[in-house]
């Protein structure tokens, strides 16, 4: 099978493996759609990999079951199955592990497709029975692929901030997590003040269901939220940048009792105390999702038929992997996703 891997530095290679065979707990995956995600920047421009360091890529994955070990049960996976992938494993019997927030494990954190397990960007990928979780029949291999990364990380946030219908939310950065939220936000009944720094992002936030729109290159992002929100700041916010100062603005834009939350990662976050305490806002942290919440995810864009496929903006073949994240990284192209027959 063909499948790329990230070397450092920059470099990438498309290389021949065996096709993978299943152990007894495991399935392998015949792959459908691999999504390309912002954090996959960090894993090609990072240091120099060999050997047992190098990995293959993707970990928004989604296909079809090709092949089951002798160990999985009917009721696990069976083949023809069509599947995403909750691309975490671990020990699979501390309380992270058995709560479906395998990401958190302290003993055997596997990361599939990027940091110590083979993920998606390939033809075939081989993972325990455990962490599949059933694609709806109406969304399509594509939107499964978003789910399993960006657009369930955009879900969780919002479950973090236990959003409802009568608050307003404030969402910086329109990127595909952005995006997402945004899209999901709607859909929760919210109203949503998108915010970026690119037209073309915020024309698809007003696509994606977005109230209002801020240009924060044009006008000072919390003042425009405050002036959107009678003078008084959203209810909650969620950013998407991990970009420090824009982290310091979606604290400022949520009103006196309000919530932030970070959702992008790496860099620092720091903001004035008063913001905490005099203020009495709370900041909050979200990394992805648990196995429990992918799943729910992809039931509510089934039931609200929410068209996570547009967010993807560019299709690639494996073979054209270099010249895809040559145009990925140079923000050329919004979202990519791999496709296969």
């Amino acid at each position: 099978m063909k499948a790329v891997v990230f070397q450092g530095e920059s470099k990438l290679e498309i290389r021949e493996y065996p096709d993978p065979v299943p152990g007894p707990d495991e399935v392998v995956i015949r792959m459908k759609a691999s999504g390309m995600c912002g954090s996959d920047l960090n894993h090609l421009h990072g240091p120099v990999r060999t050997g047992a360091e190098l990995v293959i890529e993707g970990h928004e994955p989604c296909g079809v079951v090709e092949l089951v070990g002798d160990a999985v049960g009917p009721s696990e996976a069976r083949i023809g199955d069509r599947v995403m992938v909750h691309h975490y494993d671990g020990c699979r019997t501390c309380q992270f592990c058995r709560s479906g927030w395998t990401q958190y494990c302290p003993n055997a954190r596997i990361v599939y497709g990027g940091l110590n397990g083979d993920g998606g960007h390939a033809d075939f990928m081989k993972v325990p029975a455990h962490t599949l979780i059933k694609l709806p029949d109406s969304l399509s291999f594509k939107t499964g692929a978003a789910i399993s990364c960006g657009t369930g990380t955009a879900y969780g946030a919002i479950k973090r901030i236990d959003l409802s219908a009568d608050q307003t939310v404030a969402i910086f950065g329109q990127g595909p997590v952005g995006l997402s939220a945004t899209m999901l936000a709607k859909a929760f009944g919210a109203k949503v003040i998108a915010v970026d720094v690119e037209p073309s992002r915020l024309e698809m936030a007003k696509q994606f269901g977005a109230d209002y729109v801020v240009d924060a290159q044009e006008q000072d992002p919390v003042a425009a939220v405050r002036e959107l929100t009678r003078g008084e700041g959203a209810d909650k916010s969620i950013e998407c940048s991990a970009i420090d100062a824009v982290r310091r603005q979606a604290v400022q834009s949520v009103r006196r009792w309000g919530t932030a939350c970070m959702v992008g990662v790496f860099g620092r976050i720091e903001f004035d105390s008063e913001e905490l305490i005099a203020l009495h806002k709370t900041v909050l942290g979200s990394l992805t999702f648990s196995k429990n919440q992918q799943e729910e995810c992809a039931r509510f864009v089934a039931e609200r038929r929410l068209d996570v496929e547009s967010l993807f903006t560019n299709e690639f073949r494996l073979d054209e992997a270099e010249n895809a994240y040559e145009l990925f990284d140079q923000r050329k192209i919004g979202k990519g996703v791999f496709v296969f027959d």
